[in-house]
Formats: structure tokens, sequence, C-alpha cells
């Protein structure tokens, strides 16, 4: 188990010895995410465990994929993280099916042509990429920025909250320059990546944002923005393109 604070994100992952991932929770928004449902206790669990602990990173067990949580402990994790009452949580609610995560938004368009990895590790430093996602108008990478009932403004190439200058976009173009420098280094050639910033606020955009640039779109423009985008790869060069970003070797030069 592992925390991760960065760029407003407040985030626990969980993987197995192996480096597998088991999944994640955002302790921000109380978003509970895990690859193999029979893993949800066991995350649930191992999350509760490191929260007490207090400690930067944690291992242990994972424990047996039937176990739950004694009342105590389940009352202990709904407090931190608010929200759910986890007896009525189903699978579509574990995988984010509550009609506003990014991430759910993203992965409705699958049947559209578009592939999207999550939590992709960049480099050695434990920086990750929330979301890379990949599809007939190119490929992205998306990182979401939550500043609910505030006034979130962009002009050229840069953004405000409530006033206070952010550096949202500038950290959305450095992250697209290493993905790009390291989808080419794992022989992808030709490729362009483009740093987006999803917000949830107010949104204004006063000034056209540039082509090719990183630039920023409300959480509930989403679909609406990438499907409006002109076709750049077709199905074949997404997938192959896919399957690269899915290598974890493609990340850890």
């Amino acid at each position: 188990m592992r925390r991760w604070r960065r760029y407003g994100a407040d985030r626990l992952y969980v993987t197995q010895e192996s480096g597998a991932r088991v999944g994640s929770v955002d302790l921000q928004s109380g978003e509970v995410v895990v690859d193999d449902p029979l893993h949800e206790a066991g995350l649930r669990r191992a999350a509760q465990a490191y929260l007490r602990a207090d400690v930067a990173e944690l291992a242990m067990t994972l424990p047996d994929p039937g176990a739950a949580l004694d009342p105590v402990d389940e009352s202990a994790l709904q407090a931190w993280l608010g929200g759910d009452d986890w007896d009525s949580i189903n699978l579509a609610a574990i995988r984010g099916e509550r009609g506003s995560s990014v991430r759910t938004r993203l992965e409705r368009m699958g049947d559209e042509g578009w592939q999207v990895v999550h939590d992709v590790p960049l480099g050695r430093q434990g920086s990750l990429v929330e979301h890379l996602l990949i599809g007939p108008a190119g490929i992205f990478t998306v990182a979401e920025r939550r500043h609910p009932g505030q006034r979130i403004v962009v002009e050229g190439r840069t953004i405000a909250v409530d006033g206070r200058s952010m550096s949202y976009l500038r950290d959305a173009r450095l992250e697209a320059t290493r993905v790009q420098g390291a989808l080419l280094a794992a022989a992808c050639a030709a490729i362009t990546v483009r740093g987006v910033v999803v917000v949830h606020g107010d949104l204004e955009v006063r000034t056209v944002q540039p082509q090719h640039d990183a630039f920023a779109i409300a959480r509930q423009d989403v679909q609406t923005v990438f499907r409006a985008m002109p076709v750049r790869l077709d199905p074949a060069r997404v997938m192959a393109i896919a399957h690269v970003a899915r290598q974890r070797a493609t990340w850890s030069r």
C-alpha cells in the first residue's frame, strides 16, 4: 500500500508483491476501484490497516478474498471516506459507475474505438498518470482537478481558480511530454501526446486553447469534446499503441 499525494490528488494504491495492481481508494471522493471484485474486501481491509498505521508505505498479507471487514473496521473506513453505505455498493459502483467520475466517462467510449489505461506508473520516482486515453483523435494524458463551486478561468496557456494561478496546464504539458518520450522509446513512431485537465467546477474558457497544446475541459463535456475531434489514428494503430501502453516495461525506463 502506498499513498500518493500530488497535484491536488490524494489516493491510496494497493498492489500485490509481484507489482500487479489490486486497486485504489480516492481519499478525497471516497471512490473505490478494484481490478478484481473478489479483492474488494481485501482492498478495504488494506486501506483500513494503512490509515491506522500512518506510514508512507505498508506491506501486509492479502486477506482471503471472501473475508469481510468486521463492523468496527467498516465503520472506521466509512467515517474516513464518507459517502456510500458499503453494504449497498454493487459491482457497478465499485467500478465507478456513478455517472460523474472521469474514469467512467472515459471507459464508456470503449465502444467507439477508444482505449484507456489508468494509473500509469511513469518513471521510477513514483509519478502516476491518472488516465492515458488512446483513440481515433490521438493520445491524451488526462488529469482530474476538483474545485466544486469555485470559478475556474482559462486564458491562453494559464488557468486560475478563484483568481489564484494554478500550474495545472503546465503540469499537463510536462506529463504529456514525458509520456510521449516513453512511447517513442518503446517504438511507437510518429506519435504526439496532448495533455488534458478535466475540471470539476465553474469553468470559463476566455480564449481559444491552442491546438496541440494542453487544454482544460469541464467534466460533463469529456465525451462530447473527444468525440468531436478529427480522426488521426485508425483502429489498428489505436490497438497497437494501447498494447504498448499496457506493458510495465514501457514506463520503467
